[in-house]
Order: structure tokens, then C-alpha cells, then sequence
């Protein structure tokens, strides 16, 4: 893991979620796959989306690299997950979203945040969109 992306998970977990610098009021959320290969946990500082029905969406545009990043392909292996966002832990599904409700939940992505549209059109390909919804306990 870069040094970067460690700043800002240890800042995130000593201040209830909340980060300065580049990602000040931004919803960030930490993401913890197993790896496809390694079946190591891994955990990666992301940007979300919270929809009317609080479904949590995160997005892999890895900065508008032309390909997917890692945990895309972690989590499709392995679609248990780990989420922290806010003060709240919890394990969830991941489901990568598809179609129109893919499009409508990227669109209203790109109109908070215009740099994912920026990066969709560097990438060449499209951004993954993926639903995290808490998982049932037990």
C-alpha cells in the first residue's frame, strides 16, 4: 500500500471517518477486500455515493488508469466485504450495478464529483459502479 493511501486510512479511523487535505468533505469509505489470489484482506480509501435508500456505491476509476483496480477484481471473486464509512463498521455484499441504474448512479457521481467523468473518458473503458449493502448479521 502507497504511503498516500495509508495517510488517510489512519486519519479516517482517528477521526470517525473524517479526512483533511485533498478529500476534505468528501464521503470517503474504506473499502476491505480478499484478495482473489493471496486471500489476504486488503483495505483501500475510496470515494461514495450514499443513494435516497442508503445503499452505499462506490466506484472503480483508479484516477482514469486504463484498467480496473485490484479490489475491483477482489471483490467480484470474493463478494463479502468489509465497509467503514462515517463511524460505522460493517461487513456488506458487493454487487457490481449494470444498465441504466449503472449510468444513473455514475451520472449523479459525475455531477458531485466532475473529475469521474474526467476519468471514464482518460480510461477508455467504463468505470465500474458497485453497491455495497450491509450484510445480514449471523
Amino acid at each position: 500500500m502507497n504511503d498516500f493511501n495509508l495517510h488517510i486510512i489512519e486519519e479516517f479511523r482517528k477521526n470517525n471517518g473524517v479526512v483533511s487535505g485533498p478529500f476534505e468533505g468528501t464521503p470517503v469509505v474504506l473499502l476491505t477486500t480478499k484478495g482473489a489470489k493471496t486471500g489476504l484482506s486488503r483495505t483501500t480509501p475510496l470515494v461514495g455515493q450514499v443513494a435516497d435508500d442508503g445503499t452505499l456505491f462506490v466506484f472503480g476509476s483508479k484516477g482514469g488508469a486504463p484498467t480496473n483496480p485490484d479490489w475491483y477484481y477482489n471483490l467480484v471473486a470474493n463478494p463479502r466485504v468489509g465497509v467503514e464509512f462515517g463511524a460505522q463498521t460493517y461487513d456488506a455484499k458487493a454487487e457490481v450495478v449494470t444498465g441504466p441504474y449503472r449510468d444513473e448512479v455514475f451520472a449523479r457521481q459525475t455531477e458531485q464529483f466532475p473529475d469521474f467523468g474526467d476519468y471514464e473518458k482518460t480510461a477508455k473503458r467504463v468505470i465500474p459502479v458497485i453497491a455495497l449493502r450491509r450484510a445480514p448479521v449471523g
